[in-house]
């Protein structure tokens, strides 16, 4: 299925969730905020939400400093 991510259509398998898409992104989900057509998903809810054809996600990592 299309989603796009980022502003980048992606082909995904059908019923991947939010954190097996970062994990294929290569990016940890403790250091990342997710937006899935407009609304935050909570980290906690990674592993259960799934994406759906034509979904919109955007993805913001995370920066520390000081």
């Amino acid at each position: 299925m299309r989603i796009e991510v980022n502003g980048e259509v992606r082909v995904i398998a059908a019923g991947t969730s939010v954190r097996e898409l970062l994990e294929a992104l290569d990016l940890g989900s403790d250091r990342v905020a997710v937006e899935l057509n407009g609304e935050l998903v909570p980290r906690w809810l990674h592993g259960e939400t799934r994406l759906a054809e034509g979904d919109r996600i955007e993805v913001v990592t995370l920066v520390g400093g000081g």
